[in-house]
This record gives C-alpha cells, sequence and structure tokens, in this order.
C-alpha cells in the first residue's frame, strides 16, 4: 500500500470514528449507536442484524476455511450526558471514548466497507459484530447473548480492544457485588447507639482490607462506590458499596468470593444490621489453547513492524473463551487515558492498525476449522 492509498485509508476511518464517536453510547444506553453501525453496515452491502438488546451482527458471507467472528463492543464507560464531541488537536483527537472502543468499531466498520475489494480466497469465513454490555455493570451480556444465539458457529472469537500491539491471550476473571445495609436508624444523640448502616459499611470495607489476595496468580480487590446516610446528625438507615474480585485462576477467585462474603456477613450481623446482597458481574476466568491465534496475531504486528505484547485481560473474548472457543483481543489504534475524561488517540495509528489487522485475518485463512 502506498501513503497516498495510506492516507486514505486513515481518512476514511477517520470519519467514521468521528461519527461513531459522537452517538453517545453509556452502559444500558447503547441503541443509538447500534443503530448508526447497523446502518453503516446496510450501506456496506452486509446483512447487518440488530438484535433487543443492541447487539450488531453479520455474516459478510466472504472468505472460506475457518469460522472467525470480529467483535468490537459499542459501549463506553461514560455515562448518560458526558460531552463526547472528538476534538482535534494537532497529532491528536481527544474525546471520552475515542480509543475504547470508538476506534476499533471505525476500523472494523471500514473493513466492512471494503470487503468487496479484498481477495476472499485470502481471508477466513468472517463474521463481523458489535456487541453491547462490555464495559461497567454490563458483564459481557452483548456477547454471551451472540454465542448463545449462534452456538457453535465460530471456530475462533476475535475481540477487537485495545492498543495497537496488544494481545490478550488470558481471560481474568471477575466477581462483582453490591452489599446494601438497613438500620432502623434515629438521632445522632437521642437515638445513640442504634444500629446504623454506615457504621455497619465502613466495618465491612475495613475488614475486606484484610482478604488474602494473592499477588501470584495475579488477582485483585477494589472497593468502587460508596453511598449511604442522610444527615450529619442522623443515624443512617440506607448504605450501599461495591466490591470488584479479579484473578486470572478460577479457583483462586472462588476463595477470595467465599472468604468477602463471609467477612461482610459477620460484621452485618455484629452491628445488627440486615443486609442484602446481590451479585452483579460473573466474568469467567477461562483458559483454552489459543497459541495459534497469538502466533498469527504475532507475525501480523511483526511484519508491520509493531512489538507484541501479550497480557491477561477482562474482555468479551473472556465469554467465548469460557465456551471453550479459541480468542483473544487484538488492539487496533493508538492513544492514552482510557475511561478519563482526557482519553484521546493518534489518528494516524488508525490505518496502520486496520492493515494489521488485515494481515491478522489473512494469517488465519489456513488454520484448521
Amino acid at each position: 500500500m502506498s501513503e497516498t492509498d495510506l492516507r486514505e485509508l486513515t481518512a476514511e476511518i477517520g470519519e467514521l470514528l468521528q461519527r461513531i464517536c459522537e452517538v453517545p453510547a453509556p452502559p444500558f444506553g447503547e441503541q443509538a449507536r447500534a443503530q448508526l453501525l447497523q446502518e453503516l453496515w446496510t450501506e456496506a452491502g452486509l446483512d447487518a442484524t440488530l438484535d433487543e438488546l443492541g447487539n450488531v451482527f453479520a455474516d459478510t458471507g466472504r472468505g472460506s476455511g475457518p469460522r472467525v467472528l470480529l467483535a468490537a463492543h459499542s459501549d463506553t464507560v461514560f455515562p448518560e450526558g458526558t460531552d463526547v464531541t472528538v476534538q482535534r488537536a494537532g497529532e491528536r483527537w481527544l474525546a471520552p471514548g475515542v480509543g475504547d472502543n470508538s476506534s476499533s468499531l471505525a476500523v472494523l466498520t471500514c473493513l466492512a466497507g471494503r470487503l468487496g475489494q479484498l481477495d476472499p480466497g485470502k481471508l477466513p469465513r468472517l463474521s463481523l459484530a458489535a456487541p453491547v454490555g462490555e464495559e461497567g455493570r454490563g458483564d459481557l451480556r452483548g456477547m454471551r447473548r451472540l454465542l448463545d444465539d449462534r452456538e457453535g458457529q465460530f471456530d475462533y472469537v476475535i475481540a477487537v480492544d485495545g492498543q495497537l500491539g496488544s494481545i490478550v491471550d488470558r481471560a481474568v476473571g471477575s466477581k462483582r457485588f453490591e452489599f446494601r445495609f438497613r438500620a432502623q436508624g434515629g438521632h445522632s444523640w437521642g437515638d445513640y447507639p442504634a444500629p446504623s448502616a454506615t457504621h455497619a459499611l465502613a466495618d465491612a470495607m475495613s475488614e475486606l482490607n484484610r482478604l488474602d489476595v494473592p499477588s501470584e496468580p495475579r488477582s485483585s480487590y477494589n472497593l468502587g462506590t460508596v453511598q449511604g446516610g442522610t444527615s450529619i446528625n442522623a443515624i443512617a438507615q440506607e448504605a450501599m458499596f461495591d466490591l470488584d474480585l479479579r484473578s486470572i485462576d478460577a479457583d483462586v477467585l472462588t476463595r477470595m468470593e467465599s472468604s468477602a462474603l463471609r467477612l461482610v456477613e459477620d460484621v452485618a450481623a455484629r452491628h445488627r444490621v440486615e443486609l442484602e446482597t446481590e451479585k452483579i458481574g460473573d466474568r469467567p476466568a477461562a483458559a483454552v489453547e489459543n497459541g495459534e491465534l497469538v502466533r498469527a496475531a504475532r507475525a501480523a504486528l511483526q511484519e508491520h513492524g509493531f512489538e507484541a505484547q501479550t497480557a491477561a485481560g477482562s474482555t468479551d473474548a473472556n465469554a467465548a473463551l469460557a465456551r471453550g472457543i479459541p480468542s483473544i483481543s487484538f488492539g487496533v489504534y493508538r492513544g492514552g487515558d482510557a475511561h478519563r475524561l482526557s482519553e484521546w488517540i493518534e489518528p494516524a495509528s488508525l490505518g496502520r492498525g486496520y492493515r494489521v489487522l488485515l494481515t491478522f485475518l489473512e494469517g488465519l485463512r489456513n488454520l484448521r476449522a
């Protein structure tokens, strides 16, 4: 590809990126962006469908050999009302969600539009998807639904997500909980020492700091959001916090879950408050032989002068791995500050990311189905 062709390709993807990014897609509010993607893929000549969750799917009808699903999630972490206008600042474009995952969607949409120009004999049997629910409390609901509805239809799954050069080849599992404490409450002086929901909450969070979180296999925990109480001089009737547990080892994650639940339950009993526990997320920590995918991805990156970096992560690939489907996550852009309002990308990287992705797909053509 000549430098002129690369510039034209990059400009094409950049236009798509701005259109996609500037349609908000907050958690559980992805419908408008999903409709745009369905329209763009239909205009590209694909039979793109949109289900009730907001998943966009298209079997391209092109290619031969193994059946490959290429999926880029449509949602962002940013809540409704966030200004997602793309700001162009020299060699950087800035906007919440401009990288994760609008850039991946733009590259995928460009591929959809150029399929007719590609040699189908060099491509695997290819399907495209833009699932919802990868971020926040989405719990991979979009990808889970796609795989349930099309069970047995894919030999490999590629989640298009992350930085150019990154290969997520191991699934980090997670367990997420919301703990809600309820008490009778009352006046901070007149009813003291009546049980307090916030006192119980503070004690529970302190106890969780004693949780055994091994560094090997790598594991983590996080107390993300906290709410509760009504006034400085009122004994709190209600308070809540949420907990995120992660590990690359399923057994370790199960032990952490059991320990955390026991610690919080003991605190609630000690403070004589009612405890309501809701599991709000359960991403699998699964291991499937995916060495062929990793080697093909690494070779594609090296062919275009990029160094491959493998790591464990939590992506839509988790859902495929849990079903025994070889899968990885593959990045196609360069940028930074993901999940921050200051998120940015290098637009010049988009054309290169497309070329690497296409080389990767060509490398999958001869894998066993």
